[in-house]
């Protein structure tokens, strides 16, 4: 992956980046405040070399002295130093775990040695790496001269710096803790995140649908829809929003259907989808209102026998509908409704057996009769991959609009939703993607019409119309033609 992608899988995922990181800096807090506070005092000796009077045996016993330091910091920790030390202060532990306690620092090219002792109580800290330091100062006089009564010891350790208690604990450190847990919780979110945008296979924006599409050969993207968290309560947007972005949406896509065969409008459109709740009764309302924006006669019908929903969007009575009339209970005239521009003609009763129904002569007769009356049938059905009533229509309409819903619809589903259809011989107009993001989709420019006159101008522009067409009118009422001097220019 290059920055680019990395920066899109932080736009993408930075919830999951930012929870992953609050966890791990919450776990640092969480360590620091249980961890019990251990605090560490050290102890400093002194290596000397007895005997030697001139300065070539001085630098020789300095080396000496040195390669002698390193040597006592491994043998700190023995038994024979942490035995009498547990017996003299009377610890409750073993010399064992008195010994997990010392540690032990020779500097390089010094003769100092350092006694940490680690404990959970600071004053006891520094009383054990003082007694530590005073008994292995005597365990290494009595190694350095094994006949204690006729050999003195050539090297001497002397504590020049006792232990005092520490004032502040050495660990935990919070600081440290938190910021590691940090690092740790954005490397581990940013791993998981794009472990995620792998694995993900949905139609995030427009751009991935149309790849998605070309690479089966299939229909073109005609729209996008932008998402709006309003759209439930306000299923026709060009009617409570004409001029915003996802209005434009619903134009963008009445154009573009218009244009999918030369020569030759389709006239019954069936919108579908590969699974429920991606839109595509919201697209069937909008796009049947789009194509009576240009005066058109349009007539919407819920074929969705399964989850009828039009009816309930748009305020309607379902009971009287499409099986009413197919069941032979009404004219298909007497049941349809009007809302605002175009007609409605809702489900009716939900019926036992939809695909059947739905594949029947009866109901390509009614749609036949509809299509004889309107310039244009929207026909609303159920999801594709569930059930079988959308292939089962296919010989009574033009062809298909088929939708997916952004951040939802994955590739598998619309190319299975695809060969369905294709398995028919249902020709697909298109797909919409609906729900797009605002401004992570590449067809959805932040680039709304605002008309807002203003009431002055909108009297002044009244009255210029009415001088200008007043000869017009008087002409047309005496049976004349206007002079051209009084005609109405563009």
């Amino acid at each position: 992956m290059d920055l680019h992608q990395y920066l899109r899988v932080l736009s993408r995922r930075w919830r999951v980046i930012a929870l992953v990181a609050l966890l791990g800096t919450a776990t640092g807090v969480f360590t620091s405040v249980v961890a019990t506070p251990e605090y560490q005092a050290t102890s400093t000796l002194f290596a000397s070399l007895q005997g030697g009077d001139d300065t070539s045996q001085l630098n020789q016993g300095n080396s000496f002295t040195q390669a002698r330091v390193q040597s006592y910091a491994d043998i700190v920790a023995s038994p024979e130093v942490t035995i009498p030390v547990v017996k003299s202060l009377k610890l409750k532990m073993t010399p064992s775990e008195l010994g997990a306690r010392v540690s032990a620092e020779a500097p390089v090219n010094t003769v100092l040695l350092r006694l940490t002792v680690t404990d959970t109580h600071a004053a006891r800290a520094a009383r054990i790496s003082n007694a530590v330091a005073t008994r292995f100062a005597q365990v290494i006089r009595e190694l350095e001269s094994p006949d204690a009564d006729t050999t003195e010891s050539p090297v001497r350790l002397t504590v020049i710096q006792p232990a005092t208690a520490p004032s502040v604990p050495s660990s935990p450190k919070t600081t440290l803790n938190v910021a590691l847990g940090l690092a740790v919780g954005l490397v581990l979110g940013l791993a998981i995140g794009v472990a995620l945008e792998t694995v993900d296979t949905s139609m995030r924006d427009s751009k991935a649908l149309a790849e998605c599409l070309a690479a089966a050969a299939g229909p073109p993207v005609l729209s996008s829809i932008v998402h709006d968290s309003r759209a439930s309560r306000r299923p026709v947007s060009l009617r409570d929003d004409t001029h915003s972005t996802r209005a434009e949406g619903f134009r963008k896509l009445r154009v573009n259907l218009q244009f999918t065969e030369v020569g030759k409008r389709p006239k019954v459109i069936a919108v579908t989808s590969p699974l429920p709740r991606e839109g595509k009764s919201s697209v069937s309302v909008n796009l049947a209102a789009t194509l009576a924006e240009e005066g058109a006669k349009v007539c919407l019908i819920d074929c969705d026998l399964r989850r009828p929903s039009v009816a309930s969007a748009l305020g309607l009575v379902r009971d009287a509908g499409l099986t009413t009339v197919l069941v032979g209970k009404a004219g298909v005239h007497e049941v349809l409704q009007t809302t605002g521009s175009f007609s409605v003609l809702t489900s009716g009763m939900i019926p036992p057996n939809p695909t059947q129904i739905l594949g029947s002569p009866q109901f390509a007769a009614v749609l036949e009769e509809l299509a004889e009356e309107f310039d244009h049938l929207v026909v609303d059905t159920a999801p594709v991959l569930p059930f079988a009533d959308t292939p089962a229509m296919a010989h009574a309409v033009d062809g298909y609009l088929l939708v997916a819903r952004a951040g939802r619809t994955s590739r598998s589903q619309i190319l299975d939703a695809l060969r369905i259809l294709e398995r028919v011989n249902a020709p697909v107009f298109g797909a919409v993607l609906n729900a797009a993001p605002a401004r992570g989709d590449g067809e959805a420019h932040g680039y709304a019409y605002r008309y807002q006159p203003k009431p002055e101008a909108a009297g002044r522009l009244s009255a210029l119309l009415s001088t200008r067409l007043a000869p017009r009118r008087q002409a047309s009422a005496n049976g004349h033609k206007p002079p051209v001097s009084a005609r109405t220019r563009s």
